[in-house]
């Protein structure tokens, strides 16, 4: 444990910004299970919306560096083309 006043707090800090970061990864994960599903039920315009919505939140990730970019890019860019492939 940390004896220093400044290290107690910057734990806190991390703390607060792993929970933030984990909130964001789940609901992107969730989002991303949906459309998979939807692609799967062949539910095409429901999956296109699904893939607007998980683009839309990879890339608020990415920009608050939760998510690196390009990770966020490459799963957009999967999604994509699995929506492509099968409409």
């Amino acid at each position: 444990m940390a004896n220093i006043k400044s290290a107690k707090k910057r734990i806190l800090v991390i703390n607060k910004k792993t929970e933030v970061n984990k909130s964001r990864k789940s609901e992107i994960k969730t989002y991303i299970k949906k459309f998979e599903v939807a692609l799967a039920e062949g539910n095409y315009e429901k999956a296109k919306e699904y893939l607007t919505i998980c683009e839309k939140k990879l890339y608020q990730a990415a920009a608050k560096n939760s998510i690196h970019k390009n990770a966020a890019a490459r799963k957009v860019s999967r999604m994509t083309l699995k929506l492509n492939k099968v409409a």
